[in-house]
């Protein structure tokens, strides 16, 4: 296969989450292309947010599973002012990074170790439509193959500086929205009950539940509210992103938002939201895989690193289940998520080899 090629005509459909017809032409690519290399191929249906794709290769107890998304955040239309190129050693393009070069990377290793008569692994391969989205529809199978596999990579892009992903926060956030009873402004100020100022008491008590001492953070992104000038508000509401390191950090605040009361006489309150990827610490199980994965990079004179992040990926659900797991398997760049998203060219290759490496040898 030429991954190069592969990546261009990946890159060049465009695929955002709320779009299940452009998800499934990127879907049928992987389908095609996997099936070039002889996988036996799955399709899990999901008219709502496009088709996912299993596609397996060999038998067996030694169970890999490599995690995919085919989905980007980019809207139809993107390729026109940011279309895809390669330059100085960069390749460009919406969704380059985040992640299409992760299926060529997977393909890139089971074409290669076909070649070499060398896979002698049971592979399954996982490309999903929703993860930008948050998963809701191919957690479930995420989790239960994951439950089957001796060894999870996620294709996520890695670090800026080329490091694996061995800790990310989990992510959730909550919807908060406050009622009051709407007046005239001017001639009957004191019978309304402002929403907006319920709602900007509600601001400062999620802000307040930060702490930075255990990388735990909440941000009122979004705020609403209000008609016009001269009328009390009687709806206001607001978006908190929420970010933990610590699993247990997320029941302390879960407790404290439960017992969250209206400021503002009169005025009610309605929250609601969760938790919907848990953290994927830094524990013993993942400082495990990560040295083993570390030593058998050492044999092509890689020299593994890692690091975390803020943001999360499929790997959060994998991480509760105590499997091994390697995450920013995917190629290195920077600028995901907006018009600056690229990858290094010659990254395709190491990640590529890397992955041989780590199929021979665990």
């Amino acid at each position: 296969m030429n991954p190069k090629l592969l990546l261009k005509r990946l890159v060049e459909t465009e695929s955002p989450s709320h779009d299940s017809a452009a998800v499934n032409r990127v879907a049928d690519l992987v389908i095609s292309a996997a099936g070039d290399l002889g996988a036996k191929i799955q399709t899990l249906e999901n008219p709502a947010v496009g088709k996912h794709v299993v596609a397996r290769w060999g038998s067996g107890a030694d169970n890999f599973l490599f995690l995919c998304h085919m989905d980007t955040v980019f809207p139809l239309g993107t390729l026109q002012s940011m279309p895809y190129r390669e330059a100085d050693g960069k390749i460009y393009g919406p969704g380059v990074l985040d992640m299409k070069a992760g299926i060529v990377i997977c393909l890139s290793a089971i074409a290669e170790l076909q070649a070499t008569n060398a896979l002698n692994k049971s592979v399954t391969l996982l490309c999903t439509s929703d993860e930008e989205i948050g998963s809701g529809s191919s957690r479930k199978w995420i989790e239960e193959l994951a439950r089957q596999a001796q060894l999870v990579l996620v294709f996520e892009a890695a670090l800026p500086d080329g490091s694996l992903k061995t800790w990310r926060k989990g992510v959730g956030g909550f919807h908060v929205e406050a009622q009051g009873r709407a007046a005239h402004a001017g001639g009957d100020h004191a019978q309304g009950r402002n929403a907006i100022e319920e709602i900007a008491h509600q601001t400062l008590a999620f802000q307040k539940l930060t702490d930075y001492s255990k990388q735990t953070t909440l941000n009122v992104g979004l705020i609403r509210g209000g008609t016009a000038t001269n009328v009390v508000p009687d709806r206001a509401s607001i978006e908190v992103d929420v970010r933990v390191l610590q699993p247990e950090e997320w029941q302390r605040i879960e407790a404290e938002v439960n017992a969250f009361k209206p400021v503002v006489e009169g005025t009610t309150l309605n929250i609601t939201g969760g938790l919907n990827r848990p953290p994927m610490p830094f524990d013993a199980t993942m400082k495990a895989t990560f040295e083993k994965a570390k030593a058998i990079a050492a044999h092509i004179g890689l020299e593994l690193k890692s690091g975390g992040t803020g943001g999360g990926s499929d790997g959060n659900f994998v991480a509760p289940l105590g499997i091994p797991l390697l995450d920013g398997m995917g190629a290195v760049g920077e600028g995901y998520h907006s018009e600056r998203e690229f990858i290094y060219e010659d990254s395709l290759e190491e990640k590529k080899n890397l992955l041989v490496e780590l199929m021979k040898r665990w």
